[in-house]
């Protein structure tokens, strides 16, 4: 039975979540929600897009580099689907590590499919499988909607991706860079109430404010659908 497929959700996700003071709900890879997830996102107040495989890089148009491994299409296309109709419907989106870059593939965007040939070093991913060592300031936009969630404009991070954003997608904004090297660690939609991806792991930190911020705007929005009488 342990060589079964399984879905699963780091705890440190759920945790962080259930800290700030909201139910959490795991949604696995749906193909008959792919063309409308409205029955699913209508029963929801935000939505965490988690870290994990590298994104198949045919949903951004490309062939795959030799360290792009263990891509989960089934995912990469629900996720893609669920996210461009959250965003649609003005619910908080929160998206980290690949969450930010699914983000980005999602309006149009590339990423950089191994982040040492770009720059000669491995800082964003030092130790595979853990956060020892990992730390590292990202600067944030001064006002933007990453600096407001993390509360200060240099922010000390926990990293673990060797993949990073590009081509940036329509209608982002990059709000946020590595201190090391100037690859994208933010990047928000700001014609949208809460739409942000962050390259880093803010359940993994709990200092943290991150996820508290979605969940602040998920309440919000929930009592807005209820004052209005459209919630479920």
């Amino acid at each position: 039975m342990w060589d079964q497929e399984a879905v699963l959700l780091s705890r440190s996700y759920v945790q962080a979540v259930q800290s700030a003071g909201a139910l959490v709900v795991m949604l696995p890879p749906d193909q008959l929600l792919l063309e409308d997830p409205a029955e699913v996102l209508e029963l929801l107040d935000g939505l965490v897009l988690a870290g994990g495989a590298d994104i198949d890089p045919a949903s951004y148009g490309a062939q795959a580099h030799p360290e792009t491994l263990d891509t989960v299409p089934e995912r990469d296309r629900f996720e893609i689907a669920l996210v461009r109709a959250a965003i649609e419907r003005e619910l908080p989106v929160l998206g980290i590590c690949r969450g930010m870059q699914l983000i980005n593939v999602a309006y149009g965007g590339t990423l950089l499919q191994h982040l040492p040939e770009r720059f000669g070093h491995h800082e964003h991913l030092r130790v595979p499988g853990t956060f020892d060592g990992a730390d590292h300031d990202v600067e944030l936009l001064e006002g933007s909607l990453a600096a407001g969630a993390a509360g200060e404009t240099r922010h000390a991070t926990k990293s673990h991706h060797h993949q990073g954003v590009d081509r940036l997608g329509e209608g982002l904004r990059i709000s946020g860079s590595s201190s090391m090297d100037g690859l994208p660690e933010a990047i928000e939609m700001p014609d949208r109430r809460f739409v942000l991806g962050v390259q880093w792991h803010p359940e993994a930190d709990e200092t943290s404010h991150v996820v508290g911020a979605l969940v602040a705007e998920a309440r919000a929005h929930m009592r807005e659908r209820v004052e209005t009488g459209t919630a479920a």
